[in-house]
């Protein structure tokens, strides 16, 4: 156990949590970039189509299960803190007990989520049968993909974020490998692709074990009448039902931006799916202080102090600030030759260009929520984040409804704008309350 008080909350230790998760995350975007561009070797469309589509479905499905990453940190980070090296133990196994039934749950269920996804989204007969291909081969992986959440969740708790940094790393860096092995020297086409992805996310899962292997040391993460511990499940059962809806909700914004983008024409959708970009490349950049954030929360929440609760929230969120302050500058500066790096087409140029301001102030207007998502997740308040969610979603469709007829595209942008800032003050306002339960 790491010992915690105000003095030990650093700079330096943030940076030491934080960095690794910002440089794996720089490999994210590569790997799919490799992904699509080892398949457009092919020489067809149908093979890119199908790995996107599979891609993005399965991807949708299994960030669903996000809430084991975010849970799993905070729950693990306060027993630690608490001194409770058992519970650190035992919530690992919990974690990894779910992930693996949820993972055999979308096996099972494979027919049936695949056929809603192709219902919903509809391709052509080939697209849609190469990406069956695809999806009947990866499925099978799915509990280890899964519990990729548990184990990372476990090691940001742990302040082992240099575990994380190395899984990601070794799983994206075995897909790229295998991807030119399995598609350009094998011929196997998509489910090349497929194969490449599933080793890759059975090895990555495989290599999170060994870095959290100090957690089997401990004959709690076998104690079963511990583990089963109705107190304790319930416990996890309602702050992963309140992060779901929480980060359901937080899908179902995005989402709606699409599809009502959709309706200012295509050149206006090409120009927000490319200003979407701008804020992946934010939350990337801020995600590691977010993270931050969580352990350090976490680990003052669970030893009742109110000082280092503060210092975490401090620097932590100076941190971000200065992250968001960054690409904010990054963007005004260099957002026209962003654009065009990322598109060709003139006219979505000059329209992504009109409405770049947007994405040289949501970093600004976005940064509390960021933060106060990482300190309340540390916080394992979870019922805050889901009710200050709903509340945001609200304030979302109100704006939509008063500014999407009068103002079009600025006017939806805007609204994902103020969904932003409601997020943040409806859970800063929340946050005394936080400091007041850290006093024990």
């Amino acid at each position: 156990m790491i010992e915690d008080s105000a003095q030990t909350i650093t700079h330096r230790r943030v940076l030491k949590i934080a960095l690794p998760i910002v440089v794996s995350n720089a490999t994210v975007p590569i790997l799919g970039a490799v992904d699509v561009g080892v398949v457009g070797q092919i020489g067809e469309a149908a093979p890119i189509g199908a790995v996107a589509m599979g891609a993005i479905i399965l991807s949708t499905v299994y960030w669903l299960f996000g809430f084991l990453r975010m849970g799993t940190v905070g729950l693990v980070g306060q027993a630690d803190g608490a001194g409770d090296s058992a519970e650190v133990s035992a919530w690992l196994t919990r974690s990894l007990i779910v992930a693996g039934a949820g993972g055999i749950l979308l096996v099972v269920l494979q027919s049936l989520i695949f056929w809603g996804a192709f219902a919903l989204s509809p391709a052509t007969e080939e697209v849609e049968t190469l990406a069956r291909s695809y999806l009947a081969i990866r499925i099978w992986t799915a509990p280890a993909a899964i519990a990729v959440y548990a184990l990372t969740g476990w090691l940001v708790a742990m302040e082992r974020t240099a575990g994380v940094f190395w899984v990601q790393i070794v799983m994206n860096g075995l897909n790229i490998a295998l991807n030119f092995v399995f598609v350009l020297d094998f011929g196997w086409g998509v489910r090349g692709v497929a194969i490449a992805t599933a080793i890759a996310e059975v090895t990555g899962a495989a290599l999170g074990l060994w870095f959290c292997r100090s957690a089997f040391r401990h004959p709690a993460w076998r104690d079963w009448p511990r583990i089963f511990d109705s107190i304790k499940l319930v416990r996890m059962a309602l702050l992963n039902k309140d992060i779901l809806i929480r980060s359901t909700l937080l899908m179902i914004i995005f989402s709606s931006f699409v599809f009502l983008g959709a309706r200012f024409g295509d050149v206006t959708l090409a120009a927000n799916e490319v200003l979407v970009q701008f804020m992946y490349i934010t939350a990337y950049a801020m995600d590691g202080f977010a993270f931050a954030a969580e352990t350090l929360v976490a680990r003052a929440i669970g030893r009742h102090n109110r000082a280092a609760l503060r210092r975490s929230v401090v620097v932590t969120s100076t941190w971000g600030a200065l992250i968001c302050v960054a690409m904010a500058m990054i963007f005004a500066l260099n957002g026209p030759w962003i654009i065009d790096v990322m598109a060709k087409d003139p006219d979505v140029q000059s329209t992504a260009r009109e409405y770049l301001p947007w994405m040289i102030v949501a970093p600004l207007f976005g940064c509390a929520a960021w933060m106060c998502d990482g300190i309340f997740i540390g916080a394992t308040w979870g019922r805050d984040m889901r009710n200050m969610m709903i509340l945001s979603f609200l304030v979302y469709w109100a704006a939509i409804f008063a500014l999407l007829p009068t103002f079009g595209n600025h006017g939806l942008w805007a609204a994902v704008i103020i969904s932003f800032i409601a997020r943040g003050v409806t859970l800063g306002a929340r946050y005394p309350a936080l400091e007041r339960v850290a006093e024990g």
